[in-house]
């Protein structure tokens, strides 16, 4: 793609984001979430493939119907209650309909059947934006609307959680892979997100950076599926063995960044007597958990054939820049030491 071309889009890009974040008007927001949309179809589409193409008419229906119900949710509530004001959300109507509207741009169960299916069309750069950028701009709004409808909250974050666990466990495609873990991830903030916005934050920003992580990792080994993860030996040994850790921080298991998040949202749905569903998203883990485990497993303990005669494309050297690459996978390990300096800084 032409640089200039690819400048604008990336700019247009972060200015849908900036102006869902700066706007109090729901005019101006849904103005910035299809600005949004509509810079990220170039970079879907631009490798000339079928299900590329596929991908990006997928993602645009999704995405304009859910746009098209968020516009009119804010325009029933500008006709019920005289407000265009964001935090002036007070019918139930219009709140459950936006809520169900970002619910869908974002992905959340049982409004997710478009992630895996347009994840797995694009390259792992464009997979990569639309896991972490594209997550911003609607969760913005969820966080300034507060939902008054919290049983609708709980549902759509145990049906996620479980749903992301429950898909991923029978796929062998890497992004397919990612998609259901991006669709648990989101289920574990939106069921925290009416007892502690903040800390729905923070499990937003360790997502953004474990996920962002492993799709680096993918990326200079060029796998897409978990066949070719068995070559990345030969390619990278000391990253090869770094991928369990990543792999199971995703996963939230202790001494790990990821475990972070997960401790501080049982503890909080413990807290606001929800003990149940602090159980079913603990269990629901347990099913994540499972394909991490397995993908560490055709990582790094298992290793190809290698026959001299045949070609071994994995030998050719990586042009990737590494130095993000070796930050992410720092943070995406290390932080779980911090965990209480963190929790004062949420909770002053």
């Amino acid at each position: 793609m032409n640089p200039y071309i690819l400048a604008i889009l990336l700019f247009g890009l972060g200015l849908g984001t900036t102006i869902t974040f700066a706007s109090s008007h729901w005019l101006l927001a849904w103005m910035g979430l299809e600005m949004n949309t509509l810079a990220i179809i170039p970079l879907m589409a631009q490798h000339h493939h079928p299900r590329a193409i596929e991908a990006t008419t997928k993602y645009f229906l999704t995405q304009a119907a859910a746009a098209a119900t968020l516009l009119f949710a804010s325009v029933t509530n500008a006709w019920l209650t005289g407000q265009w004001e964001i935090q002036q959300i007070t019918h139930p109507l219009p709140s459950t309909m936006i809520t169900v509207a970002l619910a869908l741009k974002i992905g959340l169960a049982p409004l997710h059947a478009w992630l895996p299916e347009v994840l797995q069309g694009l390259d792992l750069t464009t997979g990569l934006i639309l896991s972490t950028w594209q997550k911003l701009a609607p969760f913005a709004l969820i966080l300034q609307i507060q939902p008054s409808n919290s049983t609708l909250l709980i549902i759509l974050g145990l049906t996620s959680t479980l749903i992301g666990g429950w898909g991923g466990l029978n796929q062998t495609q890497l992004r397919k892979i990612l998609a259901y873990s991006s669709i648990a991830h989101l289920g574990w903030m939106i069921l925290v997100l009416q007892f502690s916005p903040s800390i729905t934050l923070l499990t937003l920003l360790t997502y953004l950076v474990m996920t962002f992580s492993t799709f680096l990792l993918f990326k200079l080994n060029k796998a897409t599926n978990i066949n070719t993860l068995a070559t990345s030996w030969s390619k990278a040994p000391a990253l090869t063995a770094l991928t369990p850790l990543i792999l199971l921080s995703l996963g939230g298991l202790p001494p790990l960044t990821g475990f972070m998040p997960k401790w501080l949202i049982l503890q909080e749905l413990t807290k606001q007597d929800l003990a149940p569903a602090a159980t079913l998203a603990a269990l629901s883990a347990l099913l994540s958990l499972y394909f991490y485990l397995r993908l560490s497993y055709a990582k790094s303990l298992t290793i190809s054939p290698n026959n001299l005669t045949g070609t071994t494309p994995w030998r050719f050297p990586s042009t990737q820049l590494t130095y993000p690459l070796a930050t992410s996978t720092a943070m995406t390990i290390c932080l779980l030491p911090l965990t209480p300096a963190i929790s004062a800084l949420l909770n002053p």
